[in-house]
């Protein structure tokens, strides 16, 4: 099928075993500091500069990127067996030579010989990905995140959201594809290159007029007519829009009444891009009922169109919206402006060390440090990090531990310190001693400081962040931290 413009529109009908295949579970990760816009705003109103002043927008902490994120949203779907693959998508990926499928594989303690891949340079890399896995009728994982750095006093930069969202494809799925179409359309709305990491956009109206009338409108029908539906039918849509309105000009010519979920998200949130659509499929599917389609489109460089129908609940759909309204309010500007890169302090004298990692290191211990792997005796003593002789006393010989992932297990504070000396982008540094319910004990760092600070008897749940950051050299390396079992709901003292 062709559109107006010529462009040949990729679709296929649904094969019998495609039918059977689709969504098995969902997963989504939201930061927990959220900052308003509208103070955002306020602050900036000196300068004149436009700015969104409805909703929040979720901020990273320091030790947290697309890479982390990512992988705290897929943590939810390796409950069951292994997947056949595991793909990560963003478009502000830290490394760009080294493949973060991979390193996610070993975070999520799954068996190397799951395949894995990167997708990137679109915002929908994501839906381009899950749609592969659709169509090949497998089992995998595709997992995306995004931290994109932005400029003081732009647009963007409370437009934007910083999370994760991942979906687990799987037969007997609860949600079938039902239909699709891909369009291929090299339009500049907005753009990041080497030397311009801080994402450019276009005009606002003409960006909306050509991505409606050339992409969106063109895909939609396509994957409506691939699935054998009419538009006015869909009932739940979550469409990625280049800029706000998109959804809006395109319902009436579709006959279409449905709400964007991934408006929502925006409000909520921020613009999360490559994996915006999966978080808005995630609140469309929460919401829809049985029988239903949904429509989920991902944009950039073209767009995907994908058609599901709804035979049932989503594992995993109905935690994603809770997490929209879970979280702390950040009132300050300023920290908000040193979280996100745009301004650099002086940290003194104590920021200046840097620690090399060691490729030697990582190749002997590291997948049981991004794994958190520790290990039990022949006692049933758990030590981490392991090694060739126990520390149990009552053994003196060396002998094979039996591998014990820490990184999905509950501990209890033993001991904190809030220590202001030592040097910490987001100060005070809380570090203790951890004991899991297993026995293990272990000195961590401490994340998500609650209002009142963390307690000793604080019960704690694991979450991966950056462990250290050698900017000399550009490379990072990541390890879990300490973070309270619950977050409190925004509005909440």
């Amino acid at each position: 099928m062709s559109d107006k413009a010529g462009y040949r529109i990729e679709e296929m009908g649904m094969s019998g075993a495609a039918q059977s295949f689709g969504i098995a579970a969902l997963g989504g990760y939201v930061p927990l500091l959220r900052l308003d816009r509208k103070t955002a705003a306020r602050e900036l109103a000196w300068s004149g500069l436009p700015m969104p002043r409805s909703g929040t927008r979720a901020v990273a902490d320091w030790d947290e990127d697309a890479f982390t994120m990512a992988v705290e949203a897929a943590r939810p779907l390796c409950g069951m067996s292994a997947p056949d693959a595991l793909r990560f998508a963003s478009t502000s990926a830290y490394f760009t030579d080294r493949a973060q499928s991979g390193m996610a594989l070993d975070a999520l303690a799954l068996p190397r010989t799951v395949r894995t891949s990167d997708a990137a340079n679109s915002r929908r890399a994501a839906t381009s990905a899950l749609l592969e896995a659709l169509l090949g009728d497998r089992d995998e994982i595709v997992t995306a995140g995004e931290r994109r750095p932005t400029q003081a006093g732009s647009a963007a930069q409370l437009a934007f959201g910083d999370g994760a969202a991942a979906v687990r494809t799987g037969a007997g799925a609860p949600v079938r594809l039902a239909g699709y179409a891909s369009l291929s359309h090299d339009l500049v709305d907005r753009y990041a290159s080497r030397e311009h990491e801080v994402s450019y956009a276009y005009e606002e109206r003409f960006v909306r007029d050509t991505a409606v009338a050339e992409v969106l409108l063109p895909v939609v029908r396509a994957a409506c007519e691939n699935a054998g539906i009419a538009s006015a039918q869909l009932a739940h849509v979550a469409v990625h829009e280049p800029v706000g309105g998109c959804w809006r000009a395109m319902g009436k010519p579709l006959g279409c009444k449905a709400a964007n979920h991934c408006e929502v998200v925006s409000e909520k949130v921020g613009n999360l891009g490559a994996a915006h659509a999966l978080f808005g499929l995630g609140l469309a599917l929460d919401a829809a009922q049985a029988g239903e389609f949904v429509l989920l489109v991902g944009f950039g460089s073209g767009a995907d169109a994908l058609i599901f129908e709804v035979t049932g609940p989503v594992p995993g759909a109905s935690a994603m919206r809770s997490a929209l309204d879970e979280g702390q309010i950040l009132a300050s500007y300023s920290r908000f402006l040193s979280l996100t890169g745009s301004v650099e302090l002086d940290w003194g004298m104590r920021a200046e060390f840097e620690q090399k990692a060691q490729a030697t290191v990582l190749e002997r211990v590291g997948r049981d440090m991004i794994g958190f792997i520790g290990g039990r005796d022949s006692t049933g003593n758990v030590q981490f990090p392991k090694s060739a002789f126990p520390v149990n006393p009552a053994l003196s010989a060396a002998e094979a531990m039996e591998d014990v992932r820490l990184a999905d297990l509950e501990a209890t504070i033993v001991s904190i310190t809030a220590d202001r000396l030592n040097f910490c982008p987001d100060p005070p540094f809380d570090f203790g001693l951890v004991q899991f319910d297993n026995g293990a004990r272990v000195l961590m760092e401490m994340v998500n400081r609650p209002a009142d600070g963390f307690r000793v008897g604080d019960r704690v749940r694991m979450r991966l962040r950056i462990k250290s950051h050698n900017r000399s050299l550009g490379f990072r390396t990541y390890f879990w931290k300490a973070a309270p079992l619950a977050r409190p709901l925004l509005g909440d003292a």
